[in-house]
């Protein structure tokens, strides 16, 4: 192979309300929302999760792009029931865990919520 990739850089969302995903990422998940060339994204750490607008897209796009599509995991030095309780505040439903999942870096201990699209959102403590 001529080169190796080393990391990721970014990701794309596409989403039915920009607005519902920002005040979800930003108020629940903690992510900087952020503007570039008129374009909302979510950053966290060295990454970033891009978002287009469904049906207007930024080119170019995924073939099929489709709100509700994501399986996304993140990962957090806090303790998962406090993680719990904190979405417990924010009304937040849980739809499954904690419970043992492998990562790309270890195991991990992860639990799982939806966002406003429905994609699916672990969160995750590497064990």
């Amino acid at each position: 192979m001529a080169f190796a990739i080393e990391s990721l850089d970014h990701l794309v969302l596409t989403v039915h309300s920009i607005s519902a995903t920002t005040d979800f990422y930003s108020e629940v998940l903690g992510m900087d929302v952020v503007t570039f060339n008129g374009r909302k994204a979510l950053a966290f750490g060295e990454q970033r999760i891009n978002l287009h607008q469904h049906g207007h897209e930024f080119a170019p796009f995924a073939a099929h792009p489709t709100p509700g599509s994501g399986d996304l995991c993140f990962i957090t030095s806090t303790p998962l029931e406090e993680v719990i309780e904190y979405l417990d505040q924010l009304r937040i439903h849980v739809e499954m865990g904690p419970v043992e999942r492998t990562g790309a870096q270890s195991q991990l201990r992860s639990l799982y919520i939806r966002d406003p699209d429905r994609n699916l959102v672990e969160i995750s403590n590497f064990i």
